[in-house]
């Protein structure tokens, strides 16, 4: 496979994390869920306050909802932003009667779930982080970041072994942007000291990581079996190279390399 060295055209790869780095699924979800859900009740119950199983689920579904709705328009909620909403939906007012440490414990809950269960990581991550770092490119990564904050996933790349790989790493709820706008990628890229159009982003995500960091003037490697394209005709859409796995990344990357 050849390498970037004498095509200083592109000098970095930005990676999605969710379905790229790593596989998650829904029954792993849902045990996270109720992990958050148990475990706030523990909380809540030992400072004195009597909420029902029924009302901190209805709570946590009801944050999640808004908060996809603000994602949706491209913007995020910072993690304790997000505690905060959840908290207030259990009952109007209960954040401000919570004491801090009462507060801290249920954000330590909500969080920390993602390390009790964590996805796994893609079998071939760490191979594919380490082909990239070969060709002299720089690696950052963008990541929304749903029901988890951006700490708590460096726990889990430095756990995983890939932390160490990226330049930087740009998380939706630190910089209260999300996919697919324009500044989140931006951001990420000023980071890296690296120019759109030499640079490529890898990800599942049609709307996410091919429309989003193809507005910006990155190339792109979509990563085929999460998301299919609406209409295959719309340039906005098309990648500059399609693989089936995360392990098919680095040859795809050698490849634009190439081409450029």
């Amino acid at each position: 496979m050849g390498g970037c060295v004498a095509l200083p055209e592109i000098t970095a790869v930005t990676f999605d994390l969710w379905q790229t780095l790593l596989l998650d699924n829904r029954e792993l979800g849902l045990t996270r869920s109720n992990a958050r859900l148990e475990g706030v009740g523990r909380v809540l119950a030992a400072w004195g306050e009597q909420v029902g199983a029924e009302r901190i689920s209805e709570a946590y579904w009801e944050c999640y909802r808004q908060c996809v709705a603000i994602r949706e328009g491209l913007l995020d909620v910072s993690f304790p932003e997000q505690i905060g909403i959840f908290v207030e939906n259990i009952s109007p007012g209960l954040a401000r009667r919570l004491p801090q440490d009462a507060l801290a414990e249920i954000t330590r809950v909500y969080a920390d779930s993602f390390l009790d269960y964590p996805p796994p990581a893609h079998a071939d991550a760490l191979a594919a982080l380490q082909s990239v770092k070969d060709m002299g490119l720089r690696i950052g990564l963008i990541s929304n970041t749903g029901m988890t904050p951006g700490t708590t996933f460096r726990t889990y790349l430095a756990n995983t072994g890939m932390l160490d790989y990226f330049d930087t790493l740009t998380f939706s709820d630190e910089v209260k942007m999300s996919k697919p706008a324009e500044g989140i990628f931006l951001m990420t890229l000023r980071s890296l000291d690296a120019a759109p159009g030499r640079t490529v982003h890898v990800g599942d995500s049609i709307r996410n990581d091919v429309a989003g960091a193809r507005q910006c003037g990155l190339m792109t490697v979509w990563i085929t079996g999460f998301s299919e394209r609406d209409d295959p005709s719309d340039p906005a859409t098309e990648p500059d190279e399609t693989v089936d796995g995360l392990g098919e990344v680095a040859p795809a990357i050698a490849r634009l390399c190439r081409r450029a």
